[in-house]
């Protein structure tokens, strides 16, 4: 659309199913790689993507038709099928149900963007668990305990 200028940028956190500790460091690269790619076929733009063995973080910039549960629903479809597909896992390879996104302004950028990058250092001190219900107070979402890491 001419004349329409936008910047909206999502974190965008979600798990391994049961939250198990599957995504391997030889090939993570490449399970970045490839949802690199659904993320830019879906004319979307990735900042960064990084995670542990039980989730992962995306940060991107959206356009305003950008239907943000339809972009992270196919991001877990399409890798899971590839991941399966490629047989990197024992068994069936799936991501938990749900997903957590947050909104980023401009400033906040260079700060996320860190904190995705050194996922490894940041989670010596602190659990997935921790992490993630430390994002969902600071964005004062409310959530149930018992549903939030339900599969």
């Amino acid at each position: 659309m001419a004349n329409t200028y936008t910047q909206i940028y999502f974190h965008i956190v979600f798990a391994v199913k049961g939250r198990d500790n599957l995504i391997s460091e030889s090939w993570k690269a490449e399970l970045y790689k490839y949802i690199t790619g659904i993320i830019s076929n879906k004319n979307q733009k990735l900042m960064i993507i990084n995670g542990m063995p039980d989730h992962i973080h995306i940060l991107l910039g959206t356009k305003p038709n950008c239907n943000l549960s339809d972009l992270v629903r196919d991001i877990k479809a399409y890798s899971s099928r590839w991941v399966n597909e490629n047989k990197y896992v024992n068994g069936k390879f799936e991501w938990q149900t749900g997903f957590g996104a947050f909104s980023i302004g401009q400033s906040q950028l260079p700060r996320i963007i860190n904190y995705i990058k050194n996922q490894e250092e940041h989670h010596k001190k602190k659990s997935f668990r921790e992490e993630y219900i430390e994002f969902l107070k600071d964005y004062e979402i409310d959530y149930n305990d018992d549903y939030i890491f339900s599969e």
